[in-house]
C-alpha cells in the first residue's frame, strides 16, 4: 500500500548568519539555531540530529586544531565568545573566527516529530518505573557539505532489553 514516511535527516547547506565584531570583547560568533531563525523566519527544522561546524577560512582544519573554545552542539547551534580567545596557535588574534554550521534536521512532519514516536517500553504489575533511553543515534546520514564534522551527541545508546 503505502510507503512509511521518510524521517531522516537531511544536511542543511552552510548556515551563517552572524559575523564576530572583533572591536568588541562582549561580541563574538553566534550561529545559533534563534539567530538563523530571526534572519530566515521559513527555516524549519523539527529536530537537529547532527551538526558540523567550521571556520570560513579554514573549512578543511577541524574547529578542535583551531585552538579556540567554540561550542558546537545541537542543543543550540555554535557559539564563540571573543572574551574566551586567547591569541596563539594557528589564530594570533584573541577574537572568533567566522564560523559556520550545517545541521542535519528531521523533517517537519507530525510523523517524524520526537514525541509522536509510540513508546516500545511495557509496566509489569511489580514495575513502577519503566526507562528509555534518554538519546538516540540516528543511522549515519551520507554527511555534510564538507568533510569537517563535529558532534555532541552520543555515539552509542544501549536499546531497551526485552524478554521472551
Amino acid at each position: 500500500c503505502c510507503c512509511p514516511p521518510d524521517c531522516t535527516c537531511k544536511w542543511t547547506d552552510w548556515i551563517d548568519v552572524t559575523y564576530p565584531d572583533g572591536s568588541d570583547r562582549n561580541s563574538g560568533d553566534y550561529e545559533t539555531f534563534e539567530n538563523i531563525l530571526k534572519k530566515d523566519p521559513t527555516w524549519v527544522c523539527a529536530k537537529v540530529e547532527n551538526i558540523s561546524c567550521r571556520a570560513e577560512k579554514f573549512p578543511e582544519v577541524p574547529i578542535e586544531d583551531l585552538g579556540q573554545k567554540v561550542e558546537c552542539s545541537v542543543d543550540s547551534g555554535l557559539i564563540c565568545n571573543n572574551s574566551d580567545q586567547r591569541p596563539g596557535g594557528m589564530i594570533q588574534i584573541p577574537v572568533c573566527l567566522n564560523y559556520e554550521i550545517s545541521v542535519c534536521c528531521v523533517p517537519n512532519r507530525p510523523e517524524c516529530l520526537p514525541n509522536t514516536i509510540p513508546s516500545t517500553t511495557t509496566a509489569t504489575p511489580s514495575s513502577t518505573t519503566s526507562s528509555l533511553p534518554t538519546s538516540t543515534t540516528a543511522p549515519t546520514p551520507s554527511g555534510p557539505p564538507s568533510s569537517t564534522t563535529t558532534t555532541t551527541t552520543p555515539s552509542t545508546t544501549t536499546p531497551p532489553t526485552s524478554t521472551t
